[in-house]
């Protein structure tokens, strides 16, 4: 009889009142657990050791209940996650206030840290398995219905999702795209959610120039009151508000980014409202003013001007980035797939995009600096025979013109963004040309993404790390045997994330598929022993005991050896010193190595002569 979905699944069991039996749905509150989950808290900048102790109690608690939870069978999971509220708060904490990539935590603690990385994995694997509909064949949900679920009891939503692409990045790529890509495919009101909330991510972009003393087009409708004179600008704002801007411009940049970088089928969403052009449009505007605002700033602690330059640099690189994948996504890689008779569309739409941005000299210089236009526009010439060549002749010469006056040089590869030399260790006073174009290009090469929390090793592991990866598949699968995930691991590398992910879809090679899914591991005795594994400068040589029989032992020496020498070479000892020199010197190596074993002795028993 074929397993029922968890929403159908009803349960029978006696009222304790009447003593009759009834028969309730597995999913209702009655079953959730009475369990308090506490807010999240960040971790302490400082060692003091009042707030780390706090910080460490109240994380273990956190990463205890995650654990508790991940440990239930899937329907007691189900009934915790949808009707504790204290769960969802405390979910929603850590999105809200966990460190991100360019979150610096200064002198942090070491038992911080660990304690921080091991709640990180706890919550995504937590997101990870409330996006999951289909644990196994026995214990899933019907698809409609799982997408109601998260939906209407507010599980997801698109702040949601953005916190979990910015926090979780590409360390987890391939399962955090599973979980997006199963959210929005459960549930198409996401993508009526992601069209309403981009007219808000457009207001960030205004209201940072807004604070800025800068307008863009179309930024407002409202006229501007008389009163309403503007006189703040980058360079005289306070440091404060300043590093909060910058601060908020890197954040929104890195998670809009991470989001469209995980989840692609987004970019035709963002690009009906003119993503491009506005995204390129406040580019041109701000960063030249922040980039001159913060080198011209004087700064006591050289330390922040550091700091404000490689978050302004990092908001550059994603940025444009971004950019990058709306026009794959949008244009180019639908050309590379669709057939020659349905590829025009997506070519007007990439030279439509092109010439509304060629005014934007500055982002057109640092755009083609790490994704060159050429490339793009070669790329539509072989794949259409009548592309319009004078308007791609057009936007190519643009952005020849936007690299007038600017040295046209590679990205370099250097180990981190390095900021512009500063008069007096503070500030500086240099424009932006093309050492900028190398601050960026050392950006975009030296970027590395954070590691995320079920980044797996590829090779063979074994002991405390073989433990490790097996429990990490185990709390997302607690129906799962040992034995069969230590099976799974030696099929794919060792690789959690990928086993996790073939045991979520069902694509399991024919031998894993057929094995059961309950066996528990055999632990194997190690057959080399102890003695015989032992390995030192003595191995194998004919005084090594373990591993012959017998040994000479008229060939040990105990104690200093005397060597009673031949009268001829006691009486060169006795000679000058140049003359044993060139004695020596002549001597075979055995000899040799005689004579100096015995020089001592043979000077005790010459002398009395």
């Amino acid at each position: 009889m074929p397993a029922l979905p968890l929403d159908e699944l009803q349960l029978t069991e006696r009222d304790p009142k009447t003593g009759k039996l009834r028969t309730l749905p597995a999913l209702r509150p009655e079953i959730k657990a009475d369990r308090s989950f506490v807010l999240y808290r960040p971790p302490p900048v400082v060692r003091d050791p009042a707030l780390v102790e706090e910080f460490l109690e109240r994380a273990k608690f956190i990463a205890d209940d995650l654990n508790w939870l991940l440990a239930l069978p899937h329907d007691k999971f189900w009934c915790q996650v949808i009707f504790d509220e204290t769960l969802q708060k405390c979910l929603d904490s850590y999105l809200c206030y966990a460190p991100r990539k360019f979150d610096a935590l200064l002198d942090c603690h070491p038992e911080v840290n660990d304690m921080q990385k091991c709640l990180h994995r706890s919550v995504f694997l937590t997101f990870l398995r409330m996006s999951t509909h289909k644990e196994s064949k026995d214990h899933f949900i019907t698809p409609s219905v799982f997408g109601k679920i998260i939906y209407n009891n507010f599980l997801f939503d698109i702040p949601k999702i953005l916190d979990l692409c910015v926090l979780f990045g590409r360390g987890n790529g391939l399962l955090l795209q599973k979980m997006i890509e199963n959210i929005f495919t459960q549930q198409p009101s996401y993508f009526s959610d992601l069209d309403e909330t981009l007219p808000t991510v457009l207001q960030v972009f205004n209201n940072i120039l807004h604070k800025c003393g800068l307008q863009c087009e179309g930024a407002s409708a409202e006229p501007q009151k008389l009163e309403e004179k503007v006189n703040v600008t980058p360079g005289n704002m306070p440091l404060q508000e300043l590093k909060d801007i910058v601060l908020y411009l890197c954040d929104t940049c890195t998670t809009l980014w991470a989001f469209l970088d995980v989840f692609p089928s987004a970019c035709q969403t963002f690009q009906n409202h003119e993503f491009c052009y506005r995204l390129a449009s406040f580019y041109e505007l701000a960063i030249p003013e922040l980039e001159s605002a913060i080198k011209k700033r004087h700064y006591e602690d050289s330390s922040v001007f550091a700091d404000l330059w490689r978050r302004i640099s990092h908001s550059r690189k994603k940025m444009i980035e971004a950019f990058h994948i709306l026009i794959n996504q949008v244009c180019l890689q639908p050309i590379l797939e669709s057939s020659c008779e349905n590829i025009q569309p997506f070519i007007e739409e990439f030279l439509q995009i092109f010439t509304s941005v060629l005014q934007e000299r500055r982002f057109l210089r640092d755009y083609d600096e790490l994704f060159p236009v050429e490339d793009d526009v070669s790329l539509l010439q072989q794949a259409s025979s009548t592309l319009d060549e004078t308007r791609t002749a057009y936007i190519l010469q643009a952005v020849e013109s936007a690299w007038e006056g600017v040295d046209r040089k590679k990205a370099q590869v250097i180990k981190d963004p390095t900021p512009p030399a500063a008069s007096n260790g503070a500030s500086a006073i240099v424009e932006s040309t093309a050492e900028d174009m190398e601050e960026l290009g050392a950006a975009y090469a030296s970027e590395d993404e954070c590691a995320g929390a079920a980044a797996a090793p590829v090779v063979k592991v074994s002991g405390v790390e073989l433990d490790s990866l097996i429990s990490q598949v185990k709390d997302l699968l607690p129906d799962l045997g040992e034995g069969f995930i230590l099976a799974c691991l030696e099929e794919y590398s060792y690789n959690a994330e990928q086993v996790i992910n073939n045991i979520l879809e069902d694509k399991l090679v024919p031998c894993l598929d057929k094995l059961d899914r309950t066996m528990q591991r055999q632990l194997k005795p190690d057959p080399t022993p102890l003695v015989t594994s032992r390995y030192n400068v003595f191995q194998n040589d004919e005084f090594d005991v373990f591993s012959r029989d017998s040994v000479d032992v008229s060939r040990i020496q105990k104690g200093k050896r005397v060597v009673l020498l031949p009268e001829h070479d006691v009486a060169i000892v006795l000679q000058e010193p140049d003359q044993v020199g060139s004695h020596c010197a002549s001597c075979s190596a055995g000899k040799r190595k005689q004579f100096g074993a015995g020089t001592v002795n043979v000077k005790e028993k010459a002398t009395p002569g």
